[in-house]
């Protein structure tokens, strides 16, 4: 068994926002696991975000994140409360975006279904820089 890591940053521009991490995590994989089968973790090492497998493109993404904000609303209800309004919302997120995805590895290339990629989601305006870990186990 191989083990692999690293990490890299990107900006989410200050708002509610899904951005495809795909082809970095495809690149990853062609980096350390050529031809390799195993598992490829994805991670967000913050309070406030987390990782989907969702269909983009085609508005649903858009459709996430219109949901997440029905499910927590910006608003004072949260006893969370320091950073911008409504920020409470933000903190609870990865209760229901895990700050996570483990996704099967097989021959160098995760094996998404057809429509599938990796995403962050950030719901979090106060912070839009963002780390993101890649983990191969292989």
């Amino acid at each position: 068994m191989a083990f692999s890591t690293t990490t890299f940053e990107l900006t989410t521009g200050g708002r509610e926002a899904t951005v495809d991490i795909t082809e970095r995590c495809a690149a990853f994989l062609r980096e350390v696991a050529p031809g390799g089968d195993g598992l490829l973790n994805v991670f967000v090492p913050h309070a406030t975000a987390g990782v989907a497998v969702i269909e983009t493109g085609a508005g649903s993404d858009d459709d996430l994140l219109a949901a997440l904000r029905a499910l927590l609303p910006a608003d004072d209800r949260w006893q969370h409360r320091h950073g911008s309004p409504g920020h409470g919302r933000d903190h609870v997120l990865p209760g229901l975006v895990a700050p996570h995805a483990t996704l099967p590895v097989v021959g160098g290339r995760m094996a998404l279904g057809t429509w599938q990629s990796v995403v962050l989601v950030d719901t979090n305006g106060d912070n839009p820089r963002r780390t993101v870990r890649l983990s191969f186990l292989g």
